[in-house]
């Protein structure tokens, strides 16, 4: 009975202190400022989480040179006015050199004198539902360092032309940039959503896409493209002549013009294209109708759609508006002679109850 009882008393507490010790562990990765998320980054294992717990003004940069997932728990990471770092690095968020990976999930950066973010040397960085706005270079930055776009929004960043993700190698940085997309990327401009760099440092970058990514980034003949689910190009950007892109997917730019708007797309090399295509990525006022497709904006030449494509192509839509057609009405009007055959009937009814009435009168009074 003795031995049950010491075996009952050891199971509970082998018990009690495996719930205990992950409570002790989640306690040790929560930060709630600064200096508790510095504190939590330089003593965390390599693979650990450290949640936020409430939102953090950050004065200076942040970099780490391991594998750590930072959850911002819906918070934001905000710059300081008072920045206070002097060094070359004013990103708020660095992973650095090859075997750091620094996941940011569910996370909003705000206000930077640099970047918001960025992947160093041989780094990797993944973005999963973080938010960047108010950054004066720019929101992200491979430099020389893979980035992983999962789930990202893009704020305004930068001073005059709004910067998004910028492809980059810095002069002593050893490693190509990648930029992957995994996912979905939103933007509040369309301007520099993605941007290759022009330093003279920047000789080979790799751009790729996992099976599942709404968002694609593409190579175009000399541009870097962005195109949304749809295949409608968001952003471009011009491969420097002295820089070599790698891209798992090639395609091609078709041009449409039409109601001083223009709208790009990508297609396969040597598709056949359709006016149905066409028309599914041209948004007509109201009373428009398309008249035709053509090869030049004076309209003299008809678009040849046999023709499989094989080059950046432009095609300008003829719109011409049809005036609203007055609405007739159908209605068949009953020429029918109204003869009351309504009121017809309940006489005959009134005269029948009427007759049954006196018939029973006359039958009582013989009786």
């Amino acid at each position: 009975m003795e031995k049950t009882l010491k075996f009952i008393l050891l199971f509970l507490s082998i018990v009690i202190i495996s719930f205990i010790i992950p409570n002790f562990s989640n306690a040790a990765t929560l930060v709630y400022d600064e200096q508790s998320l510095n504190e939590k980054i330089s003593s965390a294992d390599s693979g650990a989480t450290i949640t936020l717990q409430n939102d953090i003004t950050v004065t200076k940069p942040i970099v780490i040179a391991k594998e750590l997932i930072i959850d911002g728990n819906g918070h934001n990471v905000v710059g300081s006015n008072d920045w206070t770092s002097t060094s070359g690095n004013q990103t708020m968020f660095t992973a650095q050199f090859s075997g750091a990976k620094l996941t940011l999930k569910n996370i909003k950066l705000k206000n930077g004198p640099k970047y918001g973010v960025q992947s160093y040397d041989g780094a990797t960085v993944i973005l999963d539902n973080v938010s960047v706005s108010g950054f004066k270079y720019g929101a992200v930055l491979a430099n020389g360092g893979n980035v992983q776009v999962k789930n990202l929004h893009l704020g305004k960043n930068g001073t005059g032309a709004n910067n998004g993700i910028e492809i980059d190698k810095g002069a002593a940085a050893t490693n190509n940039p990648t930029l992957i997309m995994d996912g979905i990327l939103t933007t509040e401009s369309n301007e520099n959503t993605v941007r290759v760099a022009e330093n003279g440092h920047l000789t080979e970058f790799t751009v790729t896409n996992t099976t599942n990514t709404t968002n694609k980034i593409v190579l175009a003949g000399n541009k870097v493209v962005l195109t949304d689910s749809a295949n409608n190009i968001i952003s471009e950007t011009t491969v420097p002549d002295k820089a070599i892109a790698n891209a798992d997917i090639q395609k091609l730019i078709i041009t449409i013009f039409y109601n001083n708007v223009t709208n790009k797309i990508t297609i396969d090399s040597g598709e056949r294209i359709s006016a149905d295509l066409l028309k599914s990525h041209i948004k007509l006022g109201e009373n428009q109708v398309i008249d035709g497709f053509y090869t030049d904006s004076n309209y003299t030449t008809l678009f040849y759609f046999d023709n499989p494509i094989n080059s950046d192509t432009s095609v300008y839509a003829k719109v011409s508006s049809v005036e609203k057609q007055p609405e007739i009405n159908n209605e068949v009007k009953d020429e029918t002679p109204k003869t009351g055959g309504g009121n017809y009937l309940g006489i005959a009814i009134l005269t029948i109850i009427f007759s049954i009435g006196i018939i029973i009168s006359i039958k009582n009074k013989k009786g």
